[in-house]
This record gives structure tokens, C-alpha cells and sequence, in this order.
């Protein structure tokens, strides 16, 4: 579908937003004057959700198909997303991904396998092919959707803790890499959300946790941390790397950063019932 934005209008690329946490970010870019390309594996649902927005606002999203696995993909919708923009991309979010949980043996390999390829091939493909239209939009950013599961890995979740321990490494070598290219890269830390990930998953930190924050919950953090710096402190300190997404992942993220390493151990190993 075709949608032209007024000139200077600032966009963003998500990927995996014809559901969940990444419909309730286009959502709240689009409200909040972005245009947006919504890109998914279900194609079919992100053309549904590109013809609800230009509905309210007309030139305001495209759409399309895209299997984050595939670089040669990634390159060819980023190209068409740019080109539709006007020339430009003010920010790419990495948000595709999956989770299965379980005992890791219990799992097929294959749920594994497919973890990885989605959560960490997914984000690098996204950040390979984006990087030459970032550099070229003055004020971009990448947001990573990190975990708390970085925070230190997590029983039942041993794949998919993997995955975001390697999301979280990339985020921080990429955040020191392109920051003299004026491209600001980020992570974004929930714990478990509400989405068709999270259905009917019972694990030892869900049960001790729960699941207790919604899309809108991140999607609203997605877009504070897309604000640009304000004032002359704000521009002169580099943004902050990772943002954790409700009180009990700010806790964590906290006695992680503060506590003996034996403490977030037994924490974890509590919450995981392990």
C-alpha cells in the first residue's frame, strides 16, 4: 500500500507489529504524528493495521511481509520504507521475536534453533540493513526489546534468556560503535507482557511473578525513549543504554547492577522455583 507523508514527518520501522507489543508501538507513533511501517511475518495483519491508521490519518503507515531471518528481505523492505518516507529513517525497532518456554531438554531442538535465528539473527539483520539510512537521518536511534530475562539466565526460559543476553551484548557494542555516527541505540527491559507469547505459559517465574504488563505499558516507554534530549545537560549526556519496564524489572536491573553476583543467583533461583 502506498502512503505519502508531509515532508520532515519522522519514521519508524518495527518489525514483528501486526500484534502485541508491536502494534501498540506503531499505534502510539502514529498517534503521536510518526509515520509508520508496519512489518511482520503475518502480512495479512499488518496491512489490517496499516489500513485502520491511514483510516485516522491519512499517509500516516505502510505495510508489509517480513521474515526478520532473511537479511536479503530486511534490505528490500527497508529500502521501500525509506524511499516512502521521504529519505529517511529517525528509528528502527527491533521488536520481532518469540519465546517458548520449558525444561530446556524437554524442548525440541528445533524450538531452540528457531529462538535464536528470530531473537538474535532477527535484530542483527535489522541493525545491518538499517545502519547506511540511519547514518543518514541526523538524530536517529535503534530500541532493541531486551528482557529481564538479560538480567541473569533464567530457568525454563534458557533459550530465549540466551537470545536476549545476545541482544543486550549487541545493544551495548553498537551503542559505543555508532554513537559518533549521531545514532542513539537503546534496549528496552520488560518483564513478562501480556501478549500471545505469554498465553498460557506457566513456568516458575510466571507463576511467582505474573504477567502484568500490557503492549501499551512498553509501547509508551518505546516512545519516551525515542523523545530527543532536552536542554543542554540532556544533549551533553549520552542517553541511557537500557530502560527497564515496570517496578519489579527496575528492581532487578538494580540489584543486578548493585548486588554480589551469589545474591541474583539465589533471587533468580527462587523466583524460578529451581
Amino acid at each position: 500500500m502506498s502512503a505519502s507523508p508531509a515532508p520532515g514527518t519522522r519514521a519508524v520501522l518495527v518489525s514483528g507489529s501486526a500484534n502485541g507489543i508491536g502494534a501498540a508501538t506503531v499505534r502510539r507513533f502514529a498517534a503521536a504524528g510518526w509515520f509508520v511501517g508496519i512489518y511482520d511475518i503475518d502480512a495479512a495483519g499488518a496491512e489490517r493495521l496499516a489500513d485502520e491508521l491511514n483510516a485516522e490519518r491519512p499517509g500516516s503507515a505502510v505495510a508489509g511481509r517480513l521474515d526478520v531471518t532473511s537479511i536479503e528481505q530486511w534490505e528490500v523492505i527497508v529500502a521501500e520504507f525509506v524511499a516512502a518516507a521521504g529519505g529517511r529513517l529517525d528509528l528502527l525497532v527491533n521488536n520481532a521475536g518469540i519465546l517458548r518456554g520449558g525444561r530446556f531438554a524437554d524442548l525440541p531442538i528445533a524450538a531452540h534453533h528457531a529462538t535464536i535465528a528470530i531473537n538474535v539473527d532477527g535484530v542483527i539483520n535489522g541493525c545491518y540493513a538499517a545502519h547506511p539510512h540511519l547514518a543518514a537521518t541526523p538524530g536517529s536511534g535503534v530500541i532493541n526489546l531486551c528482557s529481564a530475562s538479560a538480567i541473569y539466565g533464567q530457568a525454563e526460559l534458557a533459550a530465549y534468556s540466551a537470545s536476549k543476553f545476545a541482544v543486550r551484548g549487541l545493544t551495548e557494542a553498537l551503542e559505543l560503535e555508532w554513537r559518533k555516527e549521531g545514532i542513539r541505540v537503546q534496549g528496552v527491559w520488560p518483564l513478562f507482557v501480556d501478549t500471545a507469547m505469554t498465553e498460557g505459559l506457566h513456568i516458575g517465574s510466571t507463576d511467582t511473578l505474573g504477567v502484568n504488563l500490557t503492549p501499551a505499558d512498553v509501547a509508551d516507554q518505546i516512545l519516551a525513549m525515542a523523545q530527543p534530549p532536552r536542554g543542554l545537560l540532556g544533549r551533553l549526556r549520552p542517553p541511557k543504554v537500557h530502560t527497564a519496564v515496570g517496578a519489579p524489572a527496575r528492581i532487578f536491573q538494580t540489584l543486578a547492577d548493585l548486588g554480589p553476583s551469589f545474591v541474583v543467583r539465589e533471587v533468580n533461583r527462587r523466583i524460578t522455583h529451581s
